[in-house]
């Protein structure tokens, strides 16, 4: 799979058999299945257990995943009823807080969890629409987002560009971020959903 590859083509050619798009969606979301499991305070090896199990279920429901940017989510509400199985199944207790009764370290992980999501899909989305970008525009908004902040001198030298052009050059550049797939997807869901 290349760099420029989408979701949506990278989900098709798994479901196709494609060796490298399934092992790009593994490479992709491993960090997303860990980060849940974590939070179960399951041991190395059960986290590894859990992982091999999501793995598992997405193999076996790939065809019936039809949205492909859903494919974030769909991994954390796996991860999580995968990680719950496996603690039913071993019937450890939850720890509780004795003064105040509350779960210690709550596994549905509650806002919190769901703001992680969030941004691992503004940032994967970015990520995404940069791909679509002209190399050229790419490159002066990878330059601009740069920490620390580079110079609008050390911009110019780099990108042999007038340097009274580069603000300009900027806006257009984000204008053509906006519109890319990724990023119209991206704000088509938050208007729908009015949360992001």
């Amino acid at each position: 799979m290349t760099g420029s590859t989408s979701l949506a083509d990278t989900v098709a050619a798994a479901r196709g058999g494609d060796r490298g798009a399934w092992d790009s969606l593994v490479e992709r979301y491993m960090p997303l299945v860990l980060g849940v499991a974590v939070r179960f305070r399951l041991s190395a090896e059960d986290v590894a257990d859990v992982s091999q199990a999501v793995w598992l279920r997405l193999v076996e429901h790939l065809d019936d995943i039809r949205e492909p940017r859903a494919l974030p989510g769909w991994i954390v509400t796996t991860t999580k009823n995968e990680a719950l199985r496996l603690l039913k199944a071993r019937q450890r207790t939850v720890p509780v807080d004795p003064l105040t009764g509350t779960t210690l370290d709550d596994p549905s992980g509650g806002a919190e969890l769901a703001e992680d999501l969030l941004r691992l899909e503004r940032h994967q989305a970015l990520r995404d629409g940069l791909r679509e970008l002209r190399p050229g525009h790419r490159a002066l908004l990878q330059l601009l987002l740069n920490d620390p902040p580079l110079s609008y001198d050390e911009i110019s030298r780099r990108l042999s560009m007038p340097k009274g052009s580069i603000g300009p050059t900027r806006a257009r550049c984000l204008e053509e971020l906006r519109g890319t797939s990724a990023l119209r997807a991206l704000l088509s869901t938050s208007d729908r959903s009015g949360r992001r």
